[in-house]
């Protein structure tokens, strides 16, 4: 591939594919590592990273091999956020994220293609994977095309990954001090007692009160605090004063 090659951006890197990003995060891959990661992300039976494969390779790293990648095309990143391992998953997304950002405006929505046809065949499937993407590549998408049509669609799944990241997706309209999105989730999701949806929605909301109108968080919690889960409260209000998070707390 060359910098020539569709859905390339400027300052691709000659010689980069995805192959060559996936040799060099294998060959950092530390066994200790990845088994420490396998627990964490609750991979194996019962757990929700199900039976997910970790190579052992931190964050920091795999940022820097990914910055390495830019300007890699839409075939090339597809290909690695389609690996069986969770760590060429994410330096693809990283990838898939700089992809968007860099892409011309008649380019963004074939970008944004690659991440709903990663998420259809299950790609996007653990915490790291959607918040790393949901919020700069979908909800920016939808933010960008005035829509939030996808986020609630999403968010009205039963999937734990696809519900997340329609919660998650809210986070770049709030960047951009729109509440509209999370205001139109809010009602899909509020019943969902899993704590991965729990976490995700107190977030957004609190993110709701600190980056658009605290008059807001106030006006929902007031409202719906006492049908609210705990989980998801006590990331509500955890930057509100004592007496009012007390307050709030006291109506579970």
């Amino acid at each position: 591939m060359n910098s020539t090659s569709r859905g390339a951006g400027p300052g691709r890197t000659e010689g980069i594919s995805a192959e060559s990003v996936r040799a060099a995060i294998e060959r950092i891959a530390d066994p200790d590592r990845a088994e420490s990661a396998a627990r964490y992300f609750q991979a194996g039976p019962g757990g929700y990273g199900g039976d997910d494969r970790f190579l052992g390779v931190r964050v920091p790293q795999l940022r820097a091999i990914a910055r390495t990648a830019r300007g890699l095309d839409r075939t090339q990143v597809a290909e690695l956020v389609d690996s069986a391992a969770h760590e060429v998953r994410l330096a693809g997304l990283f990838c898939l994220r700089d992809g968007f950002e860099r892409a011309a405006p008649d380019d963004v929505d074939a970008w944004a293609k690659v991440y709903l046809a990663a998420v259809a065949a299950g790609r996007v499937n653990n915490w790291d994977l959607v918040d790393s993407s949901a919020d700069p590549v979908l909800g920016e998408w939808s933010w960008q095309r005035a829509d939030p049509g996808v986020l609630t669609d999403f968010a009205r799944r039963d999937d734990l990954w696809e519900r997340r990241i329609g919660i998650i997706g809210t986070f770049a309209w709030l960047k951009h001090g729109d509440a509209q999105a999370l205001q139109l989730v809010a009602p899909l999701v509020v019943d969902d007692r899993r704590p991965l949806i729990q976490k995700a929605f107190g977030w957004m909301l609190r993110e709701m009160g600190k980056r658009v109108d605290g008059s807001l968080l106030l006006s929902y919690l007031d409202a719906h605090a006492a049908q609210m889960g705990r989980t998801a409260l006590g990331y509500a209000v955890e930057h509100l004063e004592p007496d009012t998070r007390a307050h709030y707390r006291s109506l579970r």
